[in-house]
């Protein structure tokens, strides 16, 4: 820390208090200190964060007025990821989780090397890399990955489960990434560009972030509903409750295109095998002639919804839902009507990067 002013900001109604350096977010502060407030994109974006000032002076950095609409600013909501405190602050949380803040990790900033990058489909690639030291996480979080030198950073959930967490945590971390054309860190996965990534390449991972993450020692039904690199968490889920020997039904539903953007299917019956009451639905949207496919078609949140209509899972159902903003957007309903506490609905969209 430098020498700038350094004040407290108190969070209600818990009465949690910490320090805030001027210049410094609310919202990073936190996460320094390992204070695990709700939060998604940390860039103003998705509203995650939204909070109301109760008192103190405060300027907001560059938001979107989608996340924070003029006539909410008007009445002291702020967004805590683009908070600057000038005096003391009190804010009140208007979203948060016991359990959320029970379990924070601060967050911290390693080099990693690059061991492996592999081709999943033809536009998914799992990246592999080593930390210089251990790194905690709960299943279902990520890190930012910045490429030295280029300006570029990029959030990826992890897909590997999370090592002991007594043993302070491991060095290795997986992500499925979806490849973009002109995407400034996915195109570098190609390793025949011109630019690309290399094994033994130096990366910077900060981190961990996320909300969305595994809540252990519940009984009832696990719902995991994923598109495109919405993988990456819920594969990390998936593990982890494997590892943690737990027998609750699970019921992982991914959409997909077609039959070739499919991956992990020799894996997934691998955890049909070991887990007691577990079904892997995936459901193509653009099926082809050759695809010659017998299972679920059509929109994933469409199959989510007449499955579990079907099934009557028993219980308190936990759901996760992890990709694209207007598959969340559609599925989010429908386990509501299927009878999913929100506070049991989990959720991480992955929205378009803006630096």
């Amino acid at each position: 820390m430098s020498d700038a002013a350094i004040h407290t900001v108190r969070f209600e109604p818990m009465g949690i208090e910490m320090d805030v350096q001027e210049g410094e977010t609310v919202l990073d502060a936190a996460f320094r200190q390992g204070i695990s407030v709700m939060h998604g994109c940390k860039e103003g974006q998705c509203a995650s964060c939204k909070s109301k000032l109760v008192e103190g002076d405060i300027e907001l950095l560059k938001y979107s007025t989608f996340a924070l609409p003029e006539s909410e600013r008007d009445t002291d909501h702020i967004l805590l990821c683009r908070t600057l405190a000038f005096s003391d602050i009190t804010v009140e949380l208007l979203n948060y989780d016991e359990d959320l803040l029970s379990r924070s990790i601060a967050v911290k900033e390693v080099p990693a090397h690059l061991v492996s990058i592999i081709s999943l489909t033809r536009d998914i690639r799992m990246l592999t890399l080593e930390l210089s030291s251990p790194m905690r996480f709960w299943a279902g979080q990520y890190v930012d990955i910045t490429i030295p030198g280029s300006g570029i950073t990029r959030a990826f959930s992890m897909a590997n489960a999370p090592a002991d967490h007594e043993a302070g945590g491991g060095t290795t971390m997986q992500f499925i990434i979806k490849m973009y054309p002109n995407g400034a860190f996915s195109s570098r996965l190609d390793p025949q560009a011109d630019s690309g990534l290399k094994s033994g390449d130096t990366l910077m991972v900060k981190g961990p972030y996320g909300t969305c993450f595994h809540r252990e020692g519940r009984p009832g039904p696990l719902v995991l509903v994923g598109g495109g690199s919405g993988m990456s968490p819920l594969w990390s889920i998936l593990q982890d409750h494997l590892q943690r020997g737990s027998h609750r039904p699970v019921r992982f539903f991914y959409g997909a295109r077609t039959k070739a953007d499919l991956f992990h299917i020799e894996e997934f019956a691998a955890f049909g095998a070991q887990l007691p009451d577990f079904r892997f639905i995936p459901a193509l949207s653009h099926a082809e002639p050759g695809d010659d496919w017998t299972g679920e078609t059509g929109f994933v949140h469409d199959v989510v919804a007449r499955v579990l209509r079907e099934e009557g899972l028993e219980g308190e159902i936990d759901a996760y839902s992890c990709g694209p903003p207007p598959m969340i957007d559609a599925v989010l309903p429908v386990l509501q009507m299927a009878g999913v506490e929100p506070e049991h609905i989990y959720f991480d969209k992955f929205t378009t990067a803006t630096r």
